[in-house]
């Protein structure tokens, strides 16, 4: 039988229900976690993190919406991430973290083998606590790092911490998915961002959503887009005081470059599967046949 999911959201568990989700977890029948919102006394919290740490299906964690209450809970929850080894998604949308908790969970997050995404939205963050998932983010492809970023609205990360981020996204090796959506970046943050997005040769979507940027951010992105070659495929900037029209162009401009590298990717593939094929014979004609290609991240729950 393969792993399911247990999903409960905005409710009072019972220890009976508890008990219940720790057997599973301890069965390895369970692949997706998610209690977000829920009410869970202390003692139960800890109960479900020793079945976390104990389960060997365990991939995807959510515990958004403050469910990660207090200190005591993040250093339950730190002891079971150092002992999990599948867990791939870490959701914590919502916890009141702040830098503290978030130095006391570090250690464990740092060393986990699997863990390629990380949801730290809305967890009272500020530059020390940027400075940490700097750490998560390496530039040696030979070290495991994240794949998808979410940082939503922490407002309390200066131009500096996020100049700091900016740095390690342009040298990650692994990124792909960034969300820095509701956090007052403003135009001299997002010329950061434009800089990281030019060097980085992995990140293909860019949240920028409600971030405080003007047309000065747009154009900038907009001339990185035009004149750089990037892996990026999705720039959000929506909420934001920009013209409709520099959004129109820098969204066809993205889409340009996809056609492009879809087309490139055919041709390689109809090469490969037709060596015969005279590439110097212009009256020759190939249908071009190619699948989907590219891993795709484990699909989030509701937030």
């Amino acid at each position: 039988m393969l792993p399911g999911s247990i999903q409960i959201s905005g409710e009072t568990l019972s220890g009976a229900e508890i008990r219940d989700i720790c057997e599973s977890l301890r069965e390895n029948s369970v692949r997706l976690l998610s209690l977000r919102g829920c009410q869970l006394s202390e003692r139960d919290f800890g109960h479900v993190c020793r079945g976390a740490a104990e389960s060997r299906s365990l991939a995807q964690l959510n515990l958004n919406l403050g469910i990660v209450s207090n200190i005591n809970r993040v250093k339950q929850l730190a002891e079971a991430l150092k002992t999990n080894r599948s867990v791939q998604s870490l959701f914590l949308h919502g916890s009141p973290l702040t830098d503290a908790g978030l130095a006391l969970l570090n250690p464990a997050l740092s060393i986990h083998p699997s863990l390629v995404a990380l949801d730290l939205g809305d967890c009272m963050l500020g530059d020390e606590g940027i400075n940490l998932i700097c750490g998560l983010l390496p530039p040696d492809g030979a070290k495991s790092g994240l794949k998808e970023l979410t940082l939503s609205a922490n407002p309390g990360v200066t131009s500096k911490g996020w100049g700091r981020l900016a740095i390690a996204v342009a040298h990650s090796s692994q990124l792909r998915v960034l969300n820095l959506d509701y956090n007052p970046l403003g135009d001299q943050v997002a010329g950061m961002l434009a800089v990281a997005v030019a060097s980085s040769r992995t990140l293909e979507v860019l949240d920028l959503e409600g971030t405080g940027l003007t047309n000065q951010s747009a154009q900038t992105l907009l001339d990185m887009v035009e004149n750089y070659p990037t892996a990026l495929r999705t720039l959000i900037l929506a909420e934001n005081n920009i013209s409709p029209e520099l959004q129109q162009q820098i969204s066809d401009l993205l889409s340009e470059g996809e056609e492009e590298e879809e087309t490139e990717v055919r041709e390689v593939t109809a090469r490969e599967k037709n060596p015969w094929i005279c590439q110097n014979n212009s009256s020759s004609q190939m249908v071009l046949m190619t699948s989907g290609l590219g891993d795709s991240l484990l699909a989030e729950t509701e937030m």
